[in-house]
């Protein structure tokens, strides 16, 4: 997943139902010999308007808590779809764009608090580690700079096959995958992490090796290729948002056509177009154990 040098500001265009990180802080600067303990955080996705019912599916979200010592204090701090996650998932087709609009950035929220009841409910809260004011503070740097520069989410993982060992295509750049990185991070600081199971949520898609097509000039500018353009622009359509049941039914039947019958998706991903040719089975969401990774118990004499 590509890094970039700064976030663009968002078009007034992307619009969210929800409001992003609604109560957000900014990360305080806690004392040295502070001792914070770190929570990992788990609740199935939208749980607070759909309860259990994603987590049945195992479709979850996650979030890392931090409770401070010296002042007693909880924080929150987790990474998601600035727009919700249809918009980072696929594009808008606005009249009079030649190309896909795009609505895919995901960031960082940290605030004061964490809603027990959200996170024990249907899911996860628990102590992993301990760290210290420093090691916070060091990670608060880290996370102004991942967050500046890691932008855009990505909800699918592209792999050739079922088997673990199989070839990665592409890589999802999602709210597990931010906390990973928190927790290596916090780990090449010095952080000794619990032994307990970890799991987290992929959505992935099954290709052969994907076919690089082009970036949004390149395919849809004045020297484009325009059987390309509208091929890709064909592929979206059933996509969009649904007024009626009978359109979502009828554009449902027009998505399996295509990704399964036809074995077509176009993957839009660090800015480019790819062309995935897809295998069975196509699509599968699962629930893998990912262990907490192994600290340095020298670093920062913690």
């Amino acid at each position: 997943h590509r890094r970039f040098d700064y976030r663009p500001k968002t078009d007034p265009y992307c619009q969210a139902r929800y409001t992003f990180c609604p109560t957000g802080s900014a990360i305080p600067v806690m004392k040295e010999e502070d001792v914070i303990e770190v929570y990992r955080l788990q609740a199935p996705v939208w749980e607070f308007k759909y309860g259990d019912l994603l987590g049945h599916l195992k479709i979850m979200h996650d979030a890392v808590g931090f409770k401070s010592s010296l002042t007693g204090k909880n924080y929150t701090m987790e990474w998601y779809e600035l727009f919700q996650l249809g918009n980072c998932t696929f594009p808008h087709l606005r009249p009079g764009m030649d190309a896909p609009f795009w609505c895919n950035q995901g960031a960082a929220c940290f605030y004061e608090g964490i809603d027990d009841a959200h996170w024990k409910e249907n899911g996860t809260l628990v102590l992993v580690t301990t760290i210290s004011g420093t090691m916070f503070n060091e990670m608060a740097k880290w996370v102004k700079y991942d967050n500046e520069t890691g932008i855009y989410y990505e909800t699918w993982t592209v792999q050739a096959s079922p088997d673990k060992h199989s070839v990665l295509w592409f890589d999802s750049y999602e709210c597990s995958k931010f906390i990973l990185r928190t927790y290596q991070k916090l780990a090449d600081l010095g952080a000794v992490f619990k032994k307990i199971q970890t799991n987290y949520t992929s959505i992935i898609l099954f290709s052969g090796e994907p076919i690089y097509l082009g970036n949004e000039t390149s395919i849809f500018g004045p020297l484009g290729n325009k059987t390309l353009a509208a091929a890709i622009k064909d592929f979206y359509h059933p996509f969009k948002p649904h007024r009626t049941v009978r359109e979502f039914f009828v554009d449902l039947l027009k998505i399996i056509d295509r990704v399964i019958l036809n074995r077509q998706f176009y993957l839009f991903y660090n800015l480019e177009y790819w062309f995935l040719p897809m295998k069975f089975p196509y699509l599968k969401i699962i629930y893998e154990e990912v262990p907490l990774p192994i600290g340095n118990k020298t670093s920062f004499g913690v």
